[in-house]
């Protein structure tokens, strides 16, 4: 698959199923990962993959964090977030390790250089065949989760890629004009 079309008919894929990515094919992806921008060689990321009862455990801390959220969450609720990760056979968390204070790197191109990452990580999954989805949602941004993720007060949870075999069929993609999004001042 030449560049262009990847990067043209790559798509989110809702279902997914076993396998996981291989440890060699996971390799390809986290190298295409670290392929992203990175303004003073920052590195600026951090993955964390979950499979098996990993993924288990990440519910448990969704499930957690409503609980936190509301004490009165009725059992379908938590339910339904313990099952959050098991939509797939892998999540990686994309965090943005920031490091504060760096000149001429603020907090959000940090930020973005992790987004990058997990674009990466999206792309090569697709190269490879696989499926992937990006999700965040509010456990993203929530201190439960940021605390049982081990997150420093500057880091961001970026995205949570759940990862898989492909489960359905491409959806029909959407054909934009970019002349809707480009302003040209020349």
């Amino acid at each position: 698959m030449d560049a262009l079309t990847l990067l043209h008919e790559r798509s989110s894929m809702g279902k997914l199923t076993e396998p996981a990515p291989s440890d060699e094919q996971l390799s390809a992806i986290y190298q295409a990962a670290l392929r992203a921008p990175d303004h003073k060689e920052l590195r600026p990321w951090r993955f964390i993959e979950f499979s098996g009862e990993g993924r288990e455990r990440l519910g448990e801390l969704f499930a957690e964090a409503e609980f936190q959220e509301d004490p009165h969450a009725d059992d379908a609720t938590l339910e339904s977030a313990r099952k959050k990760p098991l939509r797939a056979p892998m999540v990686i968390a994309v965090i943005a390790k920031v490091t504060p204070d760096i000149a001429k790197v603020p907090k959000m191109e940090q930020v973005i250089s992790a987004g990058c990452a997990a674009h990466g990580i999206l792309l090569a999954t697709h190269a490879l065949g696989l499926g992937a989805m990006w999700r965040s949602g509010k456990y993203a941004f929530d201190p439960v989760v940021r605390k049982g993720l081990s997150l420093d007060e500057d880091d961001e949870v970026v995205a949570f890629i759940y990862l898989g075999t492909l489960g359905g069929r491409h959806k029909p993609l959407p054909q934009h004009d970019a002349a809707d999004f480009v302003e040209r001042w020349g």
